[in-house]
């Protein structure tokens, strides 16, 4: 089967065990949303997806489309078509956004093969006038001196670019007022198709009023404890997570 497949996951920092057997199945063409308390491990499992070196698989599996992506660099795993969105970009000084990407977009070509400039920037910029940004972005340096809004729209131009199998977006939603809300929720919707997996990360219920998941999950101490569909978020929001840590087994529910 075509998914992101995550298979009793244990994941640590240190000495502090953070994910403790989680499951999770993203197939392709889907939207997943991952909601939960602070602390419960919601950064960790993205971070861990992506081959952070700071977070340590002592357990499980991570699959794209059958094929284990653990052990590898982060960069091979992007290459193989897994993206991270992040809930706090990185500022690059001294890089254009135009050479960054055009950069990424390179490292995914066929060895030998060389992209052909017209057809790129003719692509960037259909992407940057989706996502409502300005040209003068291309010759700014990487989210230097970008507003959280500009910052997020950037992480959704370069997976608009890079067009992986799967995209694992951590709390996209952070810092953005309604508008650029609206912008970037746009720009993924457009996006989202049979040939993308959508991992969305998030505390608030009001992204999934602009991007509607097809599932929803709940992360409480490490682990999914129920999934549900878009009416589980609604009521997330109308109860919080009390309600549902006091169904769980004490040991489940430490967040």
């Amino acid at each position: 089967m075509s998914s992101l497949s995550i298979r009793n996951l244990h994941v640590r920092i240190g000495e502090k065990e953070i994910l403790r057997g989680l499951n999770l199945e993203v197939p392709k063409g889907e939207v997943h949303a991952i909601m939960g308390p602070n602390g419960s491990g919601k950064s960790t499992l993205s971070k861990a997806i992506a081959g952070h070196p700071d977070y340590t698989m002592t357990c499980g599996e991570v699959l794209l489309d059958g094929e284990s992506v653990l052990g590898l660099d982060p960069d091979v795993r992007a290459r193989k078509g897994l993206f991270l969105a992040f809930q706090y970009p990185m500022e690059i000084p001294g890089v254009s956004n135009a050479n960054f990407l055009r950069a990424a977009v390179q490292a995914r070509l066929p060895e030998g093969e060389e992209l052909e400039a017209t057809e790129f920037y003719a692509r960037m910029y259909e992407k940057m006038d989706l996502l409502e940004m300005p040209r003068a972005f291309t010759a700014r340096s990487v989210n230097e001196g970008f507003s959280g809004g500009e910052k997020k729209r950037n992480e959704i131009l370069q997976m608009a670019m890079l067009e992986p199998r799967y995209a694992v977006l951590d709390e996209t939603d952070s810092g953005l007022d309604i508008d650029a809300l609206k912008v970037v929720s746009n720009g993924v919707n457009t996006l989202r198709g049979p040939g993308m997996g959508i991992l969305l990360i998030t505390h608030y219920q009001r992204l999934l009023d602009y991007i509607v998941p097809d599932y929803v999950h709940v992360m409480v101490g490490g682990r999914i404890v129920q999934s549900g569909g878009k009416g589980l978020a609604l009521e997330l929001e109308e109860k919080g997570y009390d309600f549902i840590k006091e169904g769980l087994p004490e040991e489940q529910s430490v967040a």
